[in-house]
């Protein structure tokens, strides 16, 4: 049987390798470096990146003996001689970047050593690869036998890459939100929630109702994972440390009604919620806001994983209630309207209470306050009459309603002529203050008075302080020309 030759062997396990295998000579590299601690360098790295054309001179110290048919394959070369004459288009770019990690390794007397790296093949393709560099055995004082190995990692890189940017696409959808978003986990508010079920609780609005610590309890087990900047701007936080080292001041007082109708739908298997809630900013402003609350799919079982997204809609809330004060009220002297006055006294017509009280009211001479002096003038003088009524009723549950251009009604429910004459006296008083105040166009106002005892009499009642106040109306247009005449 012929024996084994050992070099043959070597030969071809390094021609069959499955990996990219060279075998070079370091030695003239190795005389450069002697050469350079001779001169007094130091630092290897900042004498490269001084003069950058060193590279260069490193590169070509490194002598190539063999390269394996794997190589070959990889770098897209015919041939050992093709690959020798164009490794200036092998290692190119970015390549030196990565050469002088390993220079450094060589410099400090690491014999061995691995390194990610980038290659460029023949056809201009860019190859990452893993590089492990080794001196063998023997050939420590020369350098002159180093194999090297490649292992094509690109299809890997690039996956490693691919994710790394879907992950920060991700991140930056989170981060730069119009919208607040919380990433938080629920899952100790779930155990609370299961141990209360196993104890076999079937009712749990009942049960938080009657232990109403319980809701406080399950909001100190949630942990907020991350917050996105929308929600440190929208609740004036510096930093997202800041905003929850403080969310005690953020979520209080009718938040903890809200959390435990949260609560009670997360009890029912609601794992995707839509409410309005309230929350406070770090400087004590209330705001108003839409929350969306969902469980992950993947975090179902253990509630792990929750995404809560908050939009801010203060602002549509004000609008609303705005429109709403505008539907009862009216915009000139801040009364309430003729709309809601027709509500309110069909309301009292149903319920009562008995008996009730109409004031009718109308400003004198507004007529001739807006032929004499313009309409801005009268506005003057009707809003100056909101404000005398506004005070005079002010803490009263009565409805007082400017229903024409300069006619008031007032409906006192559950009040006879007796307070309503009181209160004729204190707007009479206010009056005259308020014309103190205002030394220009007098206010004056003709007050009738009448009172009813059952639903079926309002009609005549009305009637009545309608007269009432005409013929006071009356009196003052006498009394003004009386007055007229001794001037």
């Amino acid at each position: 049987m012929a024996q084994k030759n050992p070099e043959t062997d070597f030969e071809l396990m390094f021609e069959s390798a499955p990996i990219s295998l060279w075998l070079e000579d370091y030695s003239a590299l190795k005389v450069l470096f002697d050469t350079w601690r001779a001169q007094g360098v130091v630092d290897l790295t900042a004498h490269l990146t001084q003069t950058p054309a060193l590279f260069q001179q490193c590169a070509a110290c490194l002598k190539v003996i063999k390269v394996n048919r794997q190589t070959l394959t990889v770098l897209a070369a015919s041939g050992q001689q093709e690959l020798e004459e164009r490794l200036a288009e092998v290692f190119r770019d970015d390549t030196f970047g990565q050469m002088l990690v390993e220079l450094n390794f060589l410099w400090h007397g690491t014999l061995e050593f691995s390194n990610q790296t980038v290659n460029y093949a023949l056809d201009g393709r860019r190859v990452d690869a893993q590089i492990h560099v080794r001196v063998l055995q023997g050939h420590e004082a020369t350098w002159d036998r180093v194999m090297v190995s490649l292992q094509d990692i690109t299809q890997a890189k690039q996956a490693q890459d691919q994710l790394a940017l879907s992950e920060q696409y991700a991140r930056d959808l989170f981060d730069y939100s119009p919208v607040s978003l919380w990433v938080e986990d629920f899952s100790g508010v779930k155990r609370l929630l299961d141990e209360v079920r196993a104890q076999g609780i079937r009712d749990f609005r009942v049960f938080i109702s009657v232990h109403p610590e319980f809701v406080g309890r399950c909001m100190e087990e949630i942990r907020v994972i991350s917050v996105n900047r929308q929600t440190l701007s929208m609740f004036a936080a510096k930093s997202q440390s800041e905003l929850l080292g403080q969310l005690g001041a953020i979520f209080r007082d009718e938040m903890h009604d809200s959390f435990a109708e949260q609560l009670i739908d997360l009890w029912d298997g609601k794992t995707v919620q839509l409410r309005e809630v309230v929350n406070y900013s770090l400087t004590g402003e209330l705001i108003n806001i839409h929350m969306q609350f969902a469980v992950l799919p993947a975090y179902q079982a253990t509630w792990g994983l929750v995404l809560v997204s908050l939009i801010d809609i203060t602002a549509r809330k004000k609008a609303e209630a705005y429109l709403e004060y505008l539907g009862k009220h009216d915009a000139l002297t801040k009364l309430r309207n003729r709309a809601f006055y027709v509500d309110e006294l069909n309301r009292i017509n149903r319920k009562g209470p008995w008996p009730l009280t109409v004031m009718a009211m109308d400003l004198n001479g507004l007529k001739r306050i807006n032929d004499e002096h313009g309409h801005a003038a009268g506005d003057g003088v009707l809003r100056r009459a909101g404000e005398v009524l506004a005070s005079a009723t002010a803490g009263y549950p009565y409805c007082v309603a400017r229903v024409g251009g300069d006619e008031f009604i007032a409906l006192l429910p559950g009040c006879d002529e007796r307070v309503a004459a009181g209160l004729q006296e204190r707007i009479e008083s206010m009056v005259e203050l308020n014309n103190q105040f205002y030394p220009g166009q007098r206010l004056s106002l003709a007050i009738g008075i009448a009172s009813c005892a059952s639903a079926g009499l309002v009609e005549a009642a009305l009637h009545e302080a309608d007269q009432a106040m005409f013929r006071a109306k009356t009196r003052y247009y006498e009394e003004a020309k009386l007055e007229r005449r001794r001037i």
